[in-house]
């Protein structure tokens, strides 16, 4: 097959433990570049940490799909190519669920130019956010969910895997087919489920920019490690699972990396496959 297009994620993918993407997968994704092969970051990380995080392969000037492809802008212009919000109302029965099990989200929402990425309301972050939001972090805006919030990306719950699939089961029992939501497990210590605009997905709005550049599904690689890449890997052409993935993105994949995140996997992958 000739492929012109790879997808990869970042957290347990292209980025090691360290949050840093190894020399090996630096060369090898330029390499491809060159070769005119379309590189893309699908991440549930916003589009501010998913751009910091990819500083080694600027150069290549990717398409970066944030939040879960919620919004989509180009790398070195921050054009935005597509954004999918989630309607206030949603959000707010969503809300009112996740009070019944004390649970308090984060909202990531499109306010990248203005210097802030997220929003929450709750000042003991630590026993409410379990770390996922630093009060330090200047990104990060602390305020009352009183008003409509027209901008919505992503709304975010941290929380033990028991509770957030209750909270999953209960809220779909109100979803008439107008949000997505995602439960990604490959996180130390606890999960992370997400709500979307029903657009917010990886492989939704990657279709969209693929078939904008003329690229068929079946000329697209993606690589992920987590229960939001599924649909990703599944569509894609050649889905590859990385060895460190959760047991249902293993399952999904046409194939398992050989390495894991911390050894290059990714990299090691794509010399088998473009013979380079």
């Amino acid at each position: 097959m000739n492929y012109k297009m790879v997808v990869t994620d970042l957290d347990g993918t292209l980025l090691n433990d360290d949050k840093k993407i190894s020399k090996m997968d630096v060369e090898i994704l330029n390499k491809l570049h060159e070769l005119k092969i379309e590189i893309v970051i699908a991440t549930g990380r916003n589009y501010y940490l998913a751009k910091k995080l990819t500083e080694q392969i600027k150069n290549i000037n990717p398409v970066i799909l944030a939040n879960n492809g919620a919004i989509v802008r180009r790398s070195h212009t921050d054009e935005v190519l597509e954004c999918n919000y989630l309607d206030f109302e949603y959000f707010k029965k969503i809300y009112e669920q996740g009070l019944k099990y004390n649970l308090h989200p984060v909202l990531h929402v499109d306010e990248y130019k203005n210097g802030y990425d997220m929003i929450y309301e709750q000042d003991n972050t630590d026993e409410m956010y379990l770390g996922y939001v630093d009060k330090n972090n200047k990104r990060a805006k602390l305020t009352k969910f009183e008003h409509s919030i027209n901008n919505i990306l992503a709304v975010c719950y941290l929380s033990e895997n028991k509770k957030l699939n209750d909270l999953y089961f209960e809220t779909n029992k109100i979803n008439d087919g107008k949000f997505n939501s995602l439960c990604n497990l490959n996180l130390k210590n606890k999960a992370l489920l997400e709500f979307l605009h029903i657009d917010g997905c990886k492989w939704r709005s990657l279709k969209k920019y693929a078939e904008s550049i003329n690229i068929f599904p079946e000329e697209i690689i993606s690589f992920g490690d987590d229960n939001n890449d599924i649909e990703l890997i599944i569509n894609s052409g050649f889905g590859i699972a990385m060895k460190n993935g959760t047991e249902s993105c293993i399952n999904a994949a046409d194939k398992i990396s050989e390495f894991d995140n911390n050894n290059s996997g990714v990299s090691k992958e794509l010399l088998k496959i473009f013979s380079i």
